[in-house]
């Protein structure tokens, strides 16, 4: 973990580490500005909970000063498939992907995740400007909402109106270095900035041994991902007859 000394004179940023594809990239691109990161993960009793396991793996070898888990049940409002005994969409082309909002979509989810970044960035780096990075991408912005630019500018403005920050005259930044990235183009990024990429977890309904099932939305756009890239699936499906291994 980095000095009080350190903490008082390098830029430093919150990110959002989900354990994915693309919250592992955002995060080896803030390193990449040599920025301090704090990283923050959300256990809000999601059916995928293996990316939280795979978030502090990611955390430890991206080199974030410290890594968080934050427990926020969200199971009791219900309104997602994967925070209730919803189905999870499977077998989709890529076009019904593309359309309408998904079951997965869990209700105002980056909203309440953000503004926990931003107060945790607050009381991290006072007196100082207020950066946090999510990893919202050109494949998300059709079926989730607050994953569209103009939902990030609208809570960036609101989140300068509401903290002592903003009040202070002190940028307050939501960083989307994926925004216009297809998922292939993230891939290549993160291979770039020699992320292990088999360290991320994306599949929303893994098996009981934790193998992505490679039917679901997540593991469609990832398989593509990878073919589209030219890179390598590393990923354990435990569907046949789909990219990577199906042990």
């Amino acid at each position: 973990m980095a000095s009080r000394t350190t903490n008082q004179t390098a830029r430093g940023a919150v990110v959002l580490l989900s354990g994915g594809l693309d919250s592992a990239v955002t995060l080896a691109t803030a390193r990449a500005e040599g920025l301090e990161c704090a990283a923050l993960t959300m256990d809000y009793g999601q059916r995928h909970r293996g990316e939280i396991e795979a978030a502090g793996r990611i955390a430890k070898a991206l080199g974030a000063s410290r890594h968080v888990v934050v427990k926020m049940d969200l199971r009791p409002f219900g309104g997602s498939s994967l925070t209730g005994a919803g189905e999870v969409p499977k077998d989709r082309d890529e076009a019904s992907i593309g359309e309408g909002i998904p079951t997965t979509y869990v209700p105002a989810r980056n909203m309440v995740f953000l503004s926990l970044a931003v107060g945790w960035a607050e009381a991290l780096w006072p007196g100082r400007d207020v950066e946090v990075f999510i990893g919202v991408n050109a494949v998300d912005f059709s079926g989730y909402p607050d994953c569209r630019e103009g939902f990030i500018r609208a809570f960036e403005s609101a989140a300068r109106e509401g903290t002592r920050a903003g009040s202070e005259g002190r940028a307050v930044r939501v960083r989307t270095p994926l925004a216009e990235l297809s998922k292939a183009g993230i891939i290549r990024l993160g291979a770039s900035l020699g992320v292990d990429l088999a360290m991320t977890h994306s599949c929303y309904d893994p098996d009981e041994r934790g193998r992505a099932c490679g039917r679901c939305d997540a593991c469609s756009l990832r398989r593509r991902g990878f073919e589209e890239a030219g890179v390598e699936d590393p990923t354990v499906y435990a569907a046949l007859g789909v990219a990577g291994d199906d042990r």
